[in-house]
């Protein structure tokens, strides 16, 4: 451990909120636009995934860069994950000229290329060519935007350094349209989700790992994370947690949230620690919930610096860079209590595990 430890906490006061143009409660189109302006060591993606009823699961991702790479200079990539129901994956990957990249200040309008990501908040057409894929999708939200607090965890003695997030669309309906190679154009309708992150250095120095997951079940909504910072943030945490119903947010405070992770082994492609079991109990003065996710399908495992190339790669190496990222689907279970538990429901379930730290 270091001499001494810095400072990290989640932006909530009201001279946070004023310094960043926000409102308490209240997302404004602006904030899925561009937060960033492209530079060295700032990121940038807007994020989609979905649960398809064919049983397959899509993500989709558009970069400003790679974010195992932030120093460089804008660096556009796009990245699309469709996964089926019999066990057969694809992955794409898109790197385009930096002339190729625009994106809108005022809203979600994300252009690279042929490629698009654009919504209003409510509303987002997201069109992808790659290779012999070609994707369009419409995502509608049914559960409105939101973000805890400002969205911003801010790291250092002054708050020099940031992490932001903002779920654009918790919970949306689907309806998408895929061509893979010379197979037949396929039509499919789901549950979806976006968000959008940005920063202003590597979450690889401020962040050891996070687990991140969202879910439908029945009419519920649920969206839980828990991250941890690095070593010289004192490995603090910050749980992240949304539960709705029927579109009315009921819980969002992570104050009164609490998490564990049980039944862990080590996963022998990346070596990182795995839990096969995420609780999430949150408890107010009126009501008590507990979200269990139960892993049993790994749909991505991937080491960074395997998707480093040449020079690159073995300085990684030699540098000892250590990330991996995990995506998992899964049981998701929520249970409602009122003295005893009253309500259980289940369904499937994406999540992921972000590990950029060295193993403890």
């Amino acid at each position: 451990m270091k001499d001494k430890q810095m400072p990290a906490h989640l932006g909530t006061s009201k001279e946070e909120y004023a310094r960043l143009g926000l409102k308490q409660g209240q997302i404004e189109q602006w904030e899925d636009g561009m937060r960033t302006d492209g530079s060295p060591n700032t990121y940038e993606w807007w994020y989609f995934d979905a649960h398809l009823d064919d049983g397959s699961t899509v993500v989709i991702t558009f970069f400003t860069k790679p974010i195992f790479d932030v120093k460089k200079p804008l660096s556009p990539q796009i990245t699309f994950n469709l996964d089926r129901p019999d066990g057969t994956s694809l992955e794409k990957i898109l790197h385009a000229p930096t002339q190729e990249f625009t994106a809108s200040t005022k809203g979600c309008d994300v252009r690279i290329g042929s490629n698009s990501f654009t919504g209003d908040l409510h509303t987002y057409q997201i069109h992808v060519e790659i290779e012999d894929v070609v994707a369009d999708i419409q995502l509608t939200g049914t559960v409105p935007a939101w973000r805890q607090e400002t969205g911003h965890l801010y790291f250092g003695d002054q708050d020099q350094h940031f992490f932001a997030w903002l779920p654009s669309v918790p919970q949306g309906q689907v309806q998408a349209t895929l061509t893979v190679g010379n197979q037949q154009q396929q039509q499919s309708s789901g549950i979806g989700y976006h968000d959008h992150n940005w920063g202003n250095i590597s979450m690889l120095k401020l962040i050891h790992h996070w687990y991140w997951g969202r879910a439908k079940v029945g009419d519920y909504t649920v969206i839980a994370s828990y991250i941890t910072a690095e070593e010289e943030y004192g490995y603090q945490e910050f749980p992240i947690f949304l539960l709705a119903r029927s579109g009315q947010i009921l819980a969002d405070d992570g104050r009164n949230v609490s998490f564990s992770a049980s039944d862990i082994y080590t996963d022998d492609v990346t070596k990182k620690p795995v839990a096969n079991d995420l609780v999430y109990t949150y408890q107010d003065n009126t009501q008590k919930y507990v979200v269990t996710f139960h892993r049993q399908q790994d749909i991505v495992r991937q080491k960074f610096v395997d998707a480093l190339q040449g020079i690159k790669a073995w300085g990684a190496r030699l540098a000892g860079m250590d990330g991996a990222y995990l995506r998992f689907t899964g049981e998701v279970k929520i249970e409602r209590y009122d003295e005893k538990m009253v309500e259980s429901r289940q369904d499937e379930a994406i999540w992921e595990l972000m590990y950029f730290g060295h193993v403890h």
